[in-house]
């Protein structure tokens, strides 16, 4: 399948009637594990998982040569659809997400961080139009991050602005708008409301899978917490066994 077909296919899953679930992954090993899985259209690494792979905190923190590196190596490792975490595009948007696309990524997230609202469409808009020049159809998940860095302001205001940069983001061509932050189930229900084809992120706390497919969303991706399952129970099974135990019987062979 060529590269303009995975990223139609990556924007199609998007407008489906079935949530797209996006299980994140970090390298090749979990790229492949996460691929065979039942159910499984299409991958998404995470920004924070790959950094702290190479030992750099999040926050484009990581060089971007390392990133697109391990955006490439997962793209060429599987079938799917690839959508990468591109943060806030390197200083350059353009040039990164051209840059995923050379390494064979279809689709990503590029995060607004409250950017003055003019600039953030602009920096969408910017996003499509590297795509398109690149003849591929890029499956934007754009970011806002109008919950996570809202401090103390009013939730109502807060999701006023969450709406309007959406809906701007997808008047500028984005396929999704993706709003993360801890939000309960009234909370999606009206971004769905305002925004229309919404994103969130899932960890402790928030609505269930189903309960989000529920409540209309149409992607939901795990950021690093998915890396953090993986740690804890090496973590667990690494104290086991400095402890004088064995391994678990359930460990199976997935590498």
């Amino acid at each position: 399948m060529t590269l303009a077909a995975r990223a139609a296919l990556l924007r199609r899953l998007h407008s489906d009637p079935e949530l797209l679930v996006m299980v994140n992954v970090w390298d090749v090993a979990s790229a492949r594990v996460v691929a065979d899985l039942p159910g499984c259209r299409a991958i998404a690494t995470a920004s924070h998982s790959i950094a702290a792979v190479y030992g750099y905190p999040d926050g484009e923190r990581i060089p971007l040569d390392l990133m697109i590196d391990a955006v490439g190596r997962i793209a060429a490792a599987v079938d799917l659809p690839v959508s990468a975490d591109l943060e806030a595009g390197y200083g350059d948007v353009a040039t990164t997400v051209r840059r995923a696309i050379g390494a064979g990524a279809v689709g990503g997230n590029i995060e607004d961080e409250m950017r003055p609202f003019d600039e953030a469409v602009a920096m969408m808009a910017a996003v499509v139009r590297a795509g398109e020049a690149e003849g591929v159809p890029f499956a934007l998940n754009a970011r806002t991050d109008a919950f996570l860095l809202a401090g103390d302001r009013d939730l109502d205001q807060v999701l006023a602005e969450a709406v309007a940069r959406g809906r701007a983001f997808l008047e500028a061509g984005a396929t999704c708008v993706f709003v993360p932050g801890q939000l309960d189930a009234e909370t999606v229900a009206r971004l769905v409301e305002g925004i229309g084809r919404v994103s969130v992120l899932a960890g402790p706390g928030t609505p269930s899978v189903a309960e989000l497919a529920a409540l209309g969303v149409a992607r939901v991706s795990f950021g690093p917490w998915t890396q953090r399952v993986a740690l804890t129970a090496l973590a667990d099974a690494g104290a086991e066994l400095l402890g004088g135990g064995s391994l678990p019987a359930t460990v199976r062979r997935l590498s």
